[in-house]
């Protein structure tokens, strides 16, 4: 199980949310890039950025300060003589061309929610020109899924989404639910698992951790399917220690 520290962006700042209300943003750096840093030194293998600002305008807004992370994950890999560790991105990821300079700048995975639920022919499209780099983010609330910075609730069922994308070729899926991101409620386990379990691709948990106890928990169902967690308020706020957290989920990977 692995544990990905979540650094969410807006107007340039590092900020948590409380249920995508951009309204609700408290700002825990203005420095992002150090942000990264920190969390490498913390043991985090992998990082999840999310342009909130790109999210509900669109199209990217904070460009600037993902290569200003990109660069200083290189200098950590590079000064600690760590091979590649992935960064992966999401919010306002509409066209290809934004996908290819994107990955050209040296993400390892864009993550696209709005648009593959919107323009499925765009997400095809997307898997295919970059096979094994393409991950959908479906957020959903009572199992419904939502778009457009979570403003928007549609009728697509969560899990018949997953199953046509997982057609397409997608690489994971990252599952929100919205009513406890930000909240630090516990994830959703059983809507998790019962995703992990219509898709054979790997599920990637988001969404309300708070402890030690969800991260645990979350391990005990690994094998469903679900093969890391973003955590974001937890790890900000010291509920939860990242270091320590990855050190016991790897613990009880190896029993498993």
């Amino acid at each position: 199980m692995l544990l990905i520290p979540a650094i969410d962006l807006k107007d340039g700042h590092c900020v948590r949310l409380k249920q995508g209300d951009m309204d609700q943003a408290t700002v825990f750096s203005e420095d992002p890039a150090e942000m990264a840093r920190h969390w490498l030194a913390q043991g985090a293998r992998r990082l999840h950025l999310v342009d909130l600002n790109g999210a509900f305008a669109g199209k990217p807004k904070n460009e600037s300060a993902v290569k200003a992370i990109l660069r200083a994950v290189q200098e950590y890999a590079d000064e600690n003589d760590v091979e590649e560790i992935p960064v992966q991105l999401g919010g306002g990821i509409r066209d290809l061309d934004t996908i290819e300079r994107y990955l050209d700048d040296g993400l390892s995975y864009i993550i696209i929610g709005t648009a593959a639920v919107k323009s499925p022919g765009f997400l095809h499209d997307a898997c295919s020109a970059f096979p094994g780099q393409i991950i959908v983010g479906l957020d959903a609330k009572d199992g419904k899924v939502a778009t457009d910075g979570w403003s928007k609730l549609t009728g697509h069922e969560v899990i018949d989404l997953a199953k046509k994308f997982e057609d397409y070729g997608c690489e994971a899926i990252v599952y929100t639910d919205i009513g406890r991101d930000g909240m630090m409620m516990g994830v959703n386990i059983d809507a998790t698992v019962k995703l992990a379990q219509s898709v054979s691709i790997p599920v990637i948990a988001s969404g309300g951790v708070h402890s030690l106890k969800d991260v645990e928990a979350l391990c005990a169902v690994q094998h469903e399917g679900i093969e890391a967690v973003i955590c974001g308020r937890s790890i900000y706020e010291g509920t939860l220690d990242l270091r320590s957290a990855q050190e016991r989920a790897d613990e009880l990977s190896e029993e498993a």
